[in-house]
């Protein structure tokens, strides 16, 4: 068993594990303290989207980490391909992407939040477990892809994750990112990205990898270079 994930604190229900267990790391609960959730009434996302899951679906958890390294986004989404399979990849910066003709759909977010000022950071994971796409909206199907278990197969999951987590942790930087570059969905695709919603203000490119410290690269039209560090990347499907 991981040493990660004690102590717990499990809620049926919660509005948002990321924000219960901020309030325990301001009282100082210890590294590898766990929240966990069958459902969230105000889960949130990257970009500040929200995320919503039928309850005893997914794998809801949010991690304190104290002393996080710097590309901990990035190891925590390696993390969850190791739990996976082969199968995932990732969308830059960490959500796990399962391929689909033409695309790919999302089956797991990550969201780390924290104050590195005082040495510690929120490792939240939304995991669709054993989530049916029958119960979502058409619009959401497509998009969206499931490990196809059972409700059961969701604490085994989760003690698999905290020891692949605990296995990452325990790596370099170099690791992390050598890991990463294996699983990256986007890597000599086009992609579209941009914070506004004018036509003018969206760029288009094509992937090109990470750099060291784990901003992506693209390769722009007329061949020059760039890196992203933060924002939202669309692939532009069949590319």
């Amino acid at each position: 068993m991981s040493a990660l994930g004690c102590p717990r604190v499990h809620s049926r229900s919660t509005d948002s594990t990321n924000d219960r267990a901020r309030v325990l790391a301001i009282a100082g609960a210890p590294h590898g303290t766990l929240v966990t959730a069958s459902v969230q009434t105000a889960g949130r996302g990257r970009q500040g989207r929200s995320w919503t899951a039928p309850p005893a679906s997914s794998l809801l958890m949010s991690l304190i980490v104290r002393s996080p390294p710097p590309l901990l986004p990035l190891l925590a989404a390696v993390a969850v391909c190791d739990v996976v399979g082969e199968v995932a990849q990732i969308k830059w910066p960490n959500d796990i992407v399962l391929p689909r003709a033409g695309g790919v759909s999302k089956l797991a977010g990550i969201l780390a939040e924290g104050r590195p000022q005082e040495g510690w950071a929120i490792l939240g994971i939304g995991l669709n477990v054993a989530l049916r796409l029958d119960d979502l909206p058409a619009e959401l199907r497509e998009r969206t892809a499931t490990l196809g278990s059972s409700a059961a197969e969701i604490e085994p999951t989760l003690e698999r994750l905290l020891g692949a987590l605990e296995r990452r942790l325990a790596e370099d930087g170099a690791a992390t990112l050598e890991a990463w570059r294996t699983r990256d969905a986007l890597h000599g695709r086009e992609i579209t990205w941009g914070t506004g919603e004018a036509v003018g203000s969206l760029q288009r490119g094509r992937a090109d990898g990470i750099d060291g410290t784990g901003r992506l690269v693209v390769v722009l039209a007329d061949g020059a270079r760039t890196a992203l560090s933060a924002g939202e990347v669309h692939l532009d499907e069949l590319s």
